[in-house]
């Protein structure tokens, strides 16, 4: 793709999804499908995605890896956890783990075998450490001066390594038509599929960005704990439903202010939001 564009070429990122053709069709290879999709791109109605420049890209990239570093890291630490609870019948803390070493890990008082084992896990969680600080200096130093990242930290809930991931998975805000739309490519908004009011089915809803799903949840979580207002519409929400839906809409409101933010480069209004 990036060999067409610096050859002069108009690339089209086909969304594959959005496109149906018809079941019936007695013969379907490479050269009809290309066909079509040239008579789609002809009539104006072939949907399409956006193609962020090759540098967004690998900052964007970069977050992901920190994120594939953070849950690898997160796995030995759970491991030690459970082998220390299988040993004393007490479970220690993550922050514990990530402040063992050899003599901590002696005073254990582990079989042999056992403490091989947690001195494993944490050598790779002091490498895995390491490097995640690394990529977050990185990613730091890319983002920050952006006037999008400071105001993406005033919403409650969105810190650094948040507002970063949203930065950059958002891309350019004006791909959006409007907030929904934005809500949906967060995975924030139901899928249904309604016939004259009612409800006939659900799917899809793998459609959007995880890693905007996965921040925004995020984010309320974190809002609950901080925010008062998110959570009383937390708990009003939950008294109607139940706590993974609130958690959702909250996730949903806070996913229309970033739009909102990024659209109107102001900051976080908080009667706004939760009013």
């Amino acid at each position: 793709m990036d060999g067409l564009q610096a050859d002069g070429f108009t690339v089209h990122l086909a969304n594959t999804t959005a496109i149906k053709k018809y079941d019936g069709l007695k013969h379907s290879g490479d050269e009809t499908d290309a066909r079509y999709l040239a008579h789609l791109l002809r009539l104006g109605i072939l949907p399409t995605g956006t193609i962020l420049p090759p540098q967004q890209r690998a900052v964007r990239d970069l977050a992901r890896k920190r994120q594939q570093l953070v849950r690898s890291r997160s796995q030995h630490i759970l491991a030690v956890e459970n082998i220390t609870a299988r040993q004393h019948g007490t479970r220690i803390s993550s922050n514990q783990v990530k402040r063992l070493d050899d003599d901590a890990i002696d005073q254990l008082r582990l079989p042999d075998d056992v403490a091989l084992a947690v001195r494993a896990n944490v050598a790779v969680i002091r490498t895995l450490s390491a490097q995640i600080a690394v990529l977050e200096k990185r990613l730091q130093e890319k983002v920050k001066p952006t006037a999008d990242y400071a105001l993406l930290t005033t919403v409650p809930g969105i810190g650094q390594t948040l507002a970063t991931t949203i930065l950059l998975e958002t891309g350019f805000i004006g791909r959006f038509a409007g907030a929904g739309n934005f809500a949906s490519y967060a995975r924030c908004v139901d899928s249904q599929h309604t016939s004259n009011g009612k409800k006939k089915g659900e799917g899809n809803t793998r459609n959007g960005n995880k890693y905007l799903a996965w921040a925004f949840v995020e984010a309320a979580n974190l809002a609950m704990r901080f925010c008062p207002e998110a959570k009383r519409f937390y708990e009003r929400k939950k008294a109607r439903t139940n706590g993974i839906v609130a958690v959702k809409a909250l996730a949903h409101k806070l996913a229309r202010a970033s739009f909102h933010i990024l659209k109107d480069k102001k900051p976080f209004d908080l009667t706004r939001c939760f009013s």
